[in-house]
């Protein structure tokens, strides 16, 4: 089993950046995509992008390309959020994920909150 514990929300005014951070351990073996989501109140989860295991490929929504960058350093067994000129539309409650080749995303941490004031 993987266990994922996402941390680093907040408040924050638009324009702003924050980081968050996504811990992960346990059965890491075979994890190829670590993902980024959000649900907003009211609205369905958002896809927001994913990194590869390697770090070498990531892939972002149109909603957040070019504003925010996932990253990963596998000797801490930690994948990155870095987001940039925040909006208030980004505000929602934020999970990472796994999964492993050619299957769903299958583990998920308990999302952490991200508020965006205007």
């Amino acid at each position: 089993q993987v266990q994922l514990v996402e941390s680093g929300g907040g408040l924050v005014q638009a324009g702003g950046s924050l980081r968050l951070s996504c811990a992960v351990s346990g059965d890491t073996f075979g994890i190829y995509f670590m993902g980024w989501f959000r649900q907003a109140p009211g609205k369905e989860r958002e896809f927001i992008g994913r990194i590869t295991r390697s770090g070498g490929s990531t892939l972002y929504a149109d909603s957040v390309k070019g504003r925010f960058t996932i990253s990963r350093d596998n000797a801490k067994n930690t994948v990155y959020l870095q987001m940039n000129s925040l909006e208030p539309e980004d505000t929602a409650v934020y999970y990472c994920a796994s999964s492993r080749a050619g299957a769903t995303y299958g583990n998920w941490g308990q999302g952490t909150q991200v508020t965006v004031s205007s």
